[in-house]
């Protein structure tokens, strides 16, 4: 059985009720807690009154909900400098839900996106908690149900909240861990910035350098060209947060 799925958000093709129905699926799953860390969450007054449903249901069932979210930035933000050119609202918003919170400070951004459900299912992607997020920008949505991958997101989230401050947090030694997904076996490795940014630069370059590398030659022997031009069955990616 898959415990690794991946939904693709594109603009105009799903409605904002479509990508809530699976966000409050995922969030009605929980039993004993729900971690939000989010960048940005800002929704119109019907997204909303979906999300807050299906938080107080699973609250009034005694789940521990906590969030921490990017905040403590000047107004106007300097966004040369890297502070926070999200629109405001995200604050207000969160508070509003009535839940435990903290806000993250910093002088750049705290930009995760990740939803950790009782210590052992994550949601997380590129997709903000918004309107747009979900109905207007090209975004995916992963979800993940493993312990190991679990383990790494809730450190970090338990850095974030005791510390307030996501400059010195990040620091977490990971490592790939086996996963399925569409009926096939694969591995995940997740990294957490800022502590593991070094590595993750390390990383990056050395697969933009495997990228670049040039393809079989045309006067290459025949299985030559048929081996390296195959591809796998399950492609490698590599994905920002």
């Amino acid at each position: 059985m898959d415990n690794l799925s991946v939904f693709f958000l594109a603009q105009g093709e799903q409605s904002g009720d479509e990508v809530m129905a699976r966000l409050t699926t995922f969030i009605r799953a929980a039993r004993q807690s729900l971690d939000f860390a989010v960048y940005d969450m800002r929704f119109s007054d019907p997204l909303k009154a979906s999300l807050s449903s299906a938080l107080r249901e699973r609250a009034e069932a005694g789940v521990k909900i906590r969030f921490c979210y990017d905040g403590d930035k000047p107004p106007p933000p300097n966004a040369a400098a890297g502070q926070d050119p999200a629109p405001s609202g995200t604050g207000a918003f969160i508070q509003s839900l009535g839940y435990p919170w903290h806000r993250i400070a910093g002088m750049k951004l705290m930009h995760s996106k990740f939803i950790l459900r009782d210590g052992q299912s994550v949601w997380t992607g590129s997709t903000n908690l918004t309107d747009d997020g979900f109905v207007s920008m090209e975004n995916n949505v992963v979800e993940m149900d493993s312990l190991p991958l679990a383990n790494y997101y809730a450190e970090d989230f338990e850095q974030l909240w005791e510390k307030e401050n996501f400059e010195n947090t990040g620091a977490i030694h990971t490592q790939p861990e086996p996963v399925t997904f569409a009926g096939q076996s694969a591995e995940v490795r997740v990294m957490f910035s800022p502590g593991c940014g070094l590595e993750i630069d390390s990383e990056v370059a050395r697969r933009v350098r495997s990228a670049q590398r040039p393809s079989a030659s045309p006067t290459a022997p025949k299985s030559e060209r048929r081996y390296k031009q195959r591809p796998s069955r399950l492609a490698r990616s590599w994905s920002f947060y």
